[in-house]
């Protein structure tokens, strides 16, 4: 049992001042794996008695037994899926996904800066910048859905995919200051990061969502998006990710409001007119 599914079984038997705890261990498991009850304590604007009693509660051996289940769980997030799909899952798989999966929202949205975020928006809704998305295998049905999204908002948006010829073709075709943004978590694709290290060279501004600051990734970045993905099943969850993504929509939508209501309504008088969509 992971310590997210111990705090959801604890529940209504935290207080308020264990509950805060908890949040920070869902929030930032990465500073709970290798910090101090002290941090701990702070993050949470409690004590270190708060810490050890939630521990308690959780049947932990103390904090260092806590703290090695947080690191455990960080670990089985970055193994292959050859290797998780071994593990059962437990009594109550539905109520597990569901705690990882609100845990990774929320640590997903908690942990994007508003400054980050408000830049990231920006350059997504400026049309004088070609954007392009380059996707590893893994989240390129996430990708596909951000650029149907975002090119219903504005125009000159892409999904780059093929092989080396064509990455290399469309990224020469863009000027410098235009927007790339990739979306990859550990176990990196090679081929992406060799075309965001092509792209950061040639001057393009790199928007990294992935899934820690210290990604590849993210040190080409001018921005990034750190997601998380924790799952039951074998392979990474996109749900943060999905929750990221649709923000930035949310504030390119804002941002855009007028020149993106024109362009969909001229998308929707299209279908209209084609009758292509079934409403009943």
């Amino acid at each position: 049992m992971d310590v997210a599914e111990r705090i959801a079984r604890a529940g209504s038997e935290l207080t308020a001042a264990e509950r805060r705890v908890a949040e920070v261990i869902l929030d930032r498991p990465a500073e709970v794996a290798f910090g101090t009850v002290a941090e701990l304590a702070a993050a949470a604007g409690s004590g270190a008695a708060t810490v050890l009693r939630l521990a308690s509660k959780l049947d932990f051996d103390g904090f260092t037994s806590l703290q090695t289940s947080v690191q455990h769980d960080l670990a089985n997030q970055l193994r292959p899926a050859a290797q998780r799909i071994r593990e059962p899952q437990g009594d109550d798989p539905i109520e597990r996904q569901l705690q990882l999966e609100l845990a990774n929202v929320r640590a997903t949205l908690a942990a994007l800066d508003v400054g980050v975020f408000r830049r990231i928006v920006e350059l997504c809704a400026d049309t004088g910048r070609r954007l392009l998305v380059l996707s590893g295998e893994a989240s390129r049905g996430v990708a596909q859905q951000f650029v149907s999204d975002l090119a219903g908002l504005r125009e000159r948006v892409a999904l780059v995919e093929g092989n080396d010829v064509a990455v290399r073709r469309h990224l020469a075709l863009c000027d410098a200051g235009d927007v790339v943004v990739t979306i990859d978590y550990r176990r990196y694709d090679r081929w992406l990061l060799e075309q965001v290290q092509v792209a950061a060279d040639a001057g393009l501004v790199v928007i990294a969502v992935t899934d820690s600051v210290l990604s590849p990734f993210a040190a080409l970045a001018a921005e990034t998006i750190v997601v998380a993905a924790a799952s039951t099943a074998p392979f990474d969850s996109h749900v943060g990710t999905l929750a990221a993504l649709n923000t930035v929509l949310a504030g390119v939508a804002d941002a855009r409001r007028t020149d993106a209501a024109d362009r969909l309504s001229r998308v929707e008088q299209a279908w209209a007119a084609g009758n292509s969509l079934i409403d009943r």
